[in-house]
């Protein structure tokens, strides 16, 4: 069970697997006024960066489940390094119909909503785990202005323009849910400049060091083609964020 390849080696030097900087994950945390013991449930954990680094600062504990072995080892060394190993936990796994053992006060999926079938789906997979009273957060993609073309949207590597909404729109979805939005934080254009950027560097890297491997060429194409297909769609029409929610 693992995440297709290519992921693995153009993140693999991301602590964070979406567009938000350490910063945003600071002011997120401070955001949802986290009490010492929260439980915290993280559905597509990625390197585990949230779990850690609220454990270190809030006193948080916690799982996060992914399905990308890498990325779990490098949660868990995450872990040992900042102390915090004995408060979380992280198990690579599928995260698509994973329900806590023991309900949580905060469930969370930031950027993996495919688990669930979409946000409504991924909202209704976290409130299984969710004690009365808790907090869903939600990491998202919106467009910030609507594509003019299916190939504009298809450029930001979406299927269609109907696979996200505007920032409206999407906050209206929730409330269709029947839920409050009751915080959210929003990436920056360094955090997208970060995430996307810093993935160029990694695949130029990994080709230096691996000329003769079988994936190199898919790895050479992507790394050609990013930087201008990045510019050109995703840093002009996406946005993301991660949005708290409780249900009314």
């Amino acid at each position: 069970m693992d995440i297709p390849r290519i992921f693995n080696v153009t993140e693999s030097a991301h602590r964070i697997h979406n567009p938000f900087t350490p910063d945003n994950l600071a002011t997120l945390g401070a955001a949802l006024r986290l009490e010492p013991e929260t439980r915290v449930l993280d559905l597509g954990s990625g390197s585990g960066e949230m779990l850690c680094t609220w454990a270190r600062d809030h006193g948080i504990g916690g799982t996060g489940i992914d399905m990308s072995q890498l990325f779990t080892e490098q949660a868990e060394l995450r872990a040992e390094e900042l102390g915090v190993a004995g408060r979380v936990e992280f198990i690579h796994g599928d995260a698509a119909g994973y329900v806590a053992d023991e309900k949580v006060g905060v469930a969370a999926c930031l950027g993996a909503t495919w688990i669930g079938g979409g946000v409504a789906g991924t909202i209704g997979l976290l409130a299984q785990s969710l004690r009365t009273g808790g907090i869903i957060l939600i990491g998202e993609p919106y467009w910030r202005k609507l594509p003019p073309t299916q190939d504009v949207a298809k450029g930001c590597l979406a299927g269609a323009i109907s696979d996200f909404l505007t920032l409206p729109g999407l906050l209206a979805s929730f409330g269709d849910l029947d839920y409050d939005l009751v915080e959210m934080v929003l990436a920056n254009q360094d955090g997208w400049d970060r995430y996307e950027a810093a993935k160029w560097l990694t695949m130029r890297r990994w080709l230096d060091a691996n000329p003769d491997d079988d994936f190199a060429k898919e790895v050479r194409a992507q790394l050609t083609s990013e930087p201008e297909r990045y510019a050109t769609f995703t840093r002009e029409y996406l946005g993301w964020g991660v949005f708290a929610l409780m249900a009314r």
